[in-house]
């Protein structure tokens, strides 16, 4: 739960994910440069990923196949660029974080030590964390890239 909250709105060795996004307008987040994929599309990777594990984590079903791949998770609609999309963007991520706090303060340690059998018996425990230094490098990622945006 401390990584979980320390990526998304505690303040701890990095700007937590919430408040770096908190400032930023639809135009600003779908902005792309040097071939970078926009701060928006970094988001929506991250809500996917964080909705299919905690998919996973709820349910106990352990399907690894899907008909998206990874490229296709960092997706923008350029026809959905405005602020009322951008606005509801930011509710699903802070929806899946909220949702990420609620499942694990409910689960019992022994959820989080079984291993996963069709995931490498990797326990749960794992899988979370890896979860959190994924989250974690795409956050650094964000951050970088709203600095590049104050400097245009």
């Amino acid at each position: 739960m401390d990584q979980i909250n320390a990526c998304y709105h505690d303040k701890s060795w990095f700007i937590p994910l919430h408040e770096i996004l908190m400032d930023l307008n639809a135009e600003q987040a779908a902005r792309e440069d040097a071939g970078n994929s926009s701060i928006w599309a970094i988001v929506n990777h991250l809500i996917f990923w964080n909705e299919r594990w905690l998919e996973r984590f709820e349910s106990e079903q352990f399907e690894l196949t899907s008909s998206m791949n990874n490229d296709d998770t960092f997706h923008v609609d350029p026809n959905t660029v405005n602020d009322a999309e951008w606005t509801r963007t930011l509710q699903r991520l802070d929806r899946v974080f909220r949702r990420w706090d609620t499942a694990l303060e409910e689960s019992g340690e022994s959820k989080l030590t079984t291993g996963i059998a069709s995931y490498f018996n990797a326990p749960w425990w794992g899988v979370v964390s890896n979860l959190c230094l994924h989250n974690a490098y795409h956050i650094g990622q964000i951050m970088l890239l709203k600095k590049q945006l104050q400097h245009h």
